[in-house]
């Protein structure tokens, strides 16, 4: 029955659309190809376990991606030295150029051809299961950076734009996203230190490498679990953690554990600072610092926030706000510790490792959610056949499964979407790596691969994309079952996706997710409505073994929990917010960046700091985001770094 369904689905799409895009190498163009006989319904593409490759002993090795150099790990130094050497020839030609919307168009095609590596490789380095494909593509990291930031204080290349910009004439002529686009251009030049002299051009470029190299550490460094002796732990609780050899390994707050000296030992033990990691982001801090005073801003917020929505700090916070969402955050902390002290009587004290435990108590206990009643609704499958149903009423998209190509992705388990519009064909791509494997972030987020733009011979280059998350395998007896959270987050990153998807603009500069990064959650939070309606959800979710639909009291009860310690999880928003603020505001700093954290927490969420840890939240969630690489929510290769303010964050 599915492959009869797969067929139909196969001859729907071959009638809308004759023709599909192959990826092609770096710098290959777009192949028209056949549809592919590999399209299957979604639904049951991510239910089922995904079928091992043929046994083909001499079949062509694509790469990752389709990308053949990517084949071996050696491959991301020939992708990075052809993008650097396409990088030279661009810039020779459009400084040989007069002024025109040519010269915009080159900038963007020099852009392309650098973030076509460099974006790939920030993906592979922190996702890839092969350490020789980590390193191959953090080294490919390095090198476009570097690059970057020399055309970003290459004067001659930044009067070629300039001499376009200053004509009123020409700059009339432009159509208006070829002159926001050229703005934008401009606008990078600019904050990377364009107008300084020769000397401190270098020393910005310098700077800015640096920055790059400690991003990088710090953030590989937040990644790695801690490790404690078996025998300073109580028995009892070895059961909850890895244990080898005589050590039990934290690698994760374990903040729905119902015992809390379970959730203390992880959050105690998880947040235990590293030296080496404590003096790298203080580095990290300080160098930023520099950069900043040293191109003209009085400090690296307000060079990070020109070009979003905010502005400037200062618009971060409104304190009408603050004293709102603080009285009612207080009345929040008061029902959680009265939830503890009535199970814990001999230990109410309220913990910075408590709120998601006791929270979710609540909520189970007044509208009877526990999360076992409604994961069986909740499968996988079920949930991408919603997106999908969701996608064609509301856009005439389709989501296709696809198998992918020996080599072509770095995990078996990886599922790959074509997304096929009624009227304007295949969009672009989607790989889902959704599943949890040893060593991959404990983190939800969105991966722009390749921008989509529309190329000199007419083409559109399509747009490439990598949603990952950390859900649990199927087993023997059932597929793999979402909580409500699991299924929010799904729709919250294939918001992200489809922005990438949708943002079908002639230049990738500004495709999809690059547009100022408090603007690039929109999207996504709007995916996050869908999935608490319920005429939404009653189109898919139905339970997997007796295909019996999830009865609407059940998800007016789950929306209305929603609203339990919202303004408690709104206030740790607030800190991490005020705490990126801090860090990237006035320098030095008055103290330690630890009590910076303690004082801030303190003033801004209102629990006691626990010594010796360095986050409230989790060290990975919140140092990701403080490090994210710039090219998923900016421009693209030739945007800043930009400080990331965890209001924003995607999984929140």
């Amino acid at each position: 029955a599915v492959k009869a369904a797969g067929r139909r689905l196969e001859l729907r799409a071959a009638a809308l659309w004759p023709g599909r895009a192959g990826l092609g190498g770096f710098g290959a163009g777009i192949r028209a190809r056949e549809v592919s006989t590999s399209w299957s319904p979604v639904g049951a593409a991510f239910n089922v376990k995904p079928q091992g490759r043929r046994l083909d002993l001499f079949g062509e090795r694509r790469g990752l991606f389709g990308v053949p150099e990517l084949s071996a790990p050696e491959g991301f130094r020939i992708a990075q030295e052809n993008a650097l050497r396409k990088a030279d020839l661009l810039v020779e030609r459009v400084c040989s150029l007069p002024p025109g919307p040519q010269t915009v168009l080159i900038f963007d095609e020099l852009s392309d051809s650098l973030c076509r590596v460099a974006d790939l490789a920030d993906f592979v380095k922190i996702a890839h299961p092969e350490r020789a494909f980590r390193e191959a593509a953090e080294e490919a990291c390095r090198s476009i950076g570097t690059m970057v930031e020399k055309l970003n204080t290459n004067v001659e290349l930044y009067q070629s734009l300039q001499k376009l910009l200053a004509d009123k004439k020409l700059v009339d002529s432009l159509d208006p996203e070829t002159r926001r686009v050229a703005e934008l251009f401009m606008f990078d030049f600019e904050i990377s230190g364009i107008h300084l002299d020769e000397e401190k051009r270098k020393r910005a470029v310098d700077l800015n490498v640096k920055i790059l190299d400690l991003s990088n550490t710090f953030l590989m460094g937040t990644n790695f679990p801690n490790k404690i002796e078996k025998h300073l732990l109580p028995e009892h609780i070895h059961r909850n953690f890895v244990v080898t050899g005589s050590h039990v390994i934290i690698d994760g707050l374990h903040a729905e554990a119902p015992d809390d000296l379970v959730r203390e030992a992880a959050y105690k033990i998880f947040l235990y600072p590293n030296a080496g990691q404590l003096k790298c982001l203080e580095e990290l801090l300080s160098n930023r610092d520099l950069l900043a005073k040293l191109v003209g801003y009085s400090t690296y917020s307000h060079r990070a926030l020109q070009g979003t929505i905010a502005k400037n700090p200062g618009k971060l916070v409104h304190p009408a706000f603050q004293d709102k969402i603080g009285f009612l955050t207080t009345k929040d902390f008061e029902m959680i510790r009265g939830m503890k002290m009535k199970l814990n009587p001999q230990n109410s004290e309220l913990m910075p490792w408590d709120p998601p435990y006791y929270s979710g108590v609540i909520r189970a206990e007044r509208y009877n959610i526990e999360p076992s009643l409604y994961c069986p609704f909740f499968s996988l499958g079920a949930c991408m056949e919603g997106l999908n149903i969701l996608f064609t009423k509301l856009l005439g998209i389709t989501l296709y499964a696809e198998q992918p190509a020996k080599g072509e992705v770095w995990c078996e388990d990886v599922r790959k979407l074509a997304v096929v519009h009624e009227s304007e064909g295949l969009l672009g791509y989607i790989y889902c790596d959704f599943f949890q494997r040893a060593d991959k972030p404990h983190q939800d987020c969105h991966f722009t691969i390749r921008g989509g733009r529309l190329k000199e011979d007419g083409e559109y280059q399509l747009p490439v994309v990598v949603l990952m998350l950390n859900l649990p395998h199927s087993s023997r007896n059932s597929p793999t079952l979402l909580t409500p959270g699991m299924m929010e987050n799904l729709f919250h990153e294939m918001g992200h996706a489809m922005h990438s998807m949708l943002g079908r603009t002639r230049y990738q500069h500004v495709t999809g997710t690059r547009c100022p990064t408090d603007f690039a959650e929109v999207p996504s939070i709007l995916m996050e409505y869908f999935a608490n309606d319920y005429r939404v959800v009653t189109q898919f979710a139905r339970h997997y073994q007796t295909g019996q639909s999830l009865p609407k009291n059940m998800v007016s009860r789950l929306c209305e929990s929603k609203k339990v310690c919202a303004a408690a999880d709104m206030q740790l928003q607030v800190f991490y917010a005020t705490l990126d603020q801090i860090y990237h505001g006035k320098h030095p700093l008055r103290t330690s960046t630890t009590d910076i954290l303690r004082e801030t927490q303190e003033k801004f969420y209102g629990l006691p700091y626990v010594p010796n840890t360095v986050s409230l939240h989790g060290k990975q969630e919140y140092y990701y985001h403080l490090l994210r690489a710039r090219r998923q929510t900016t421009s693209s290769c030739f945007a800043r770094e930009p400080l990331i303010s965890l209001s924003n964050n995607p999984v929140s």
